[in-house]
């Protein structure tokens, strides 16, 4: 599975409803900007379509989800410690296997982080932090990404940079986007929230920025 077909998405917080009742359907191959203002409930939609998909996907929440004490290599791991028994975690908690530390060391010099492998994630800037989140969705190796704004803090070269890797790897995604221009530049497709319900629905290659400015 990499695409899907949910419906009656909703979600209310004291009472009050944020997002939905909406559907939203994502074909295989299909990479799906999230767009509009803060509050919008671009968040409570990815966090509604991961509690639905979960183990078929890669997250990257906006609260990166990182460990503080754990070295940067454990962060990483992380993203596939379902896939392998306690005891194979366990282990790697002492002494990692060769074959994950070559496998996230790759990815982390393909993020230039390279050297902070061993380095404890707690003394990260702001935006190294969010390429552990990046490497730790790639090392699991799902087909299907939700990402939510996993480049905001990432200056303008980087940006693209994780964003031609993030398209690369996973041919199928939905990422909440704050920058309209990554948006139209990587995604096949834009979906815009507004109030909690969508308010746009279009092939990027339909669109330009002057279209989208209003949901902001």
């Amino acid at each position: 599975m990499s695409g899907f077909d949910l419906t009656g998405l909703s979600a209310s917080f004291a009472g009050e409803r944020v997002i939905g009742p909406l559907s939203l359907s994502v074909k295989q191959g299909e990479r799906v900007a999230l767009v509009g203002r803060s509050g919008a409930g671009k968040s409570t939609l990815i966090s509604l379509i991961h509690q639905q998909v979960g183990r078929e996907s890669s997250l990257v929440p906006q609260d990166l989800g990182l460990v503080n004490a754990l070295p940067v290599f454990h962060n990483i791991f992380m993203g596939k410690l379902d896939a392998h028994a306690t005891w194979y975690n366990t282990l790697t908690l002492i002494r990692p296997f060769s074959r994950d530390r070559t496998e996230v060391r790759t990815l982390l010099q393909e993020l230039s982080m390279r050297e902070k492998i061993w380095v404890p994630t707690a003394s990260l800037s702001g935006g190294q932090r969010q390429r552990v989140a990046i490497a730790r969705a790639l090392f699991r190796q799902s087909s299907l990404l939700l990402a939510d704004e996993p480049v905001s803090a990432l200056d303008g070269p980087m940006a693209h940079l994780v964003m031609d890797l993030l398209r690369k790897r996973f041919s199928t995604g939905v990422i909440a986007l704050h920058d309209v221009e990554l948006a139209l530049k990587y995604c096949t497709r834009i979906v815009g929230i507004q109030d909690g319900q969508i308010a746009l629905d279009e092939a990027s290659d339909r669109l330009n920025p002057a279209d989208i400015t209003p949901l902001y």
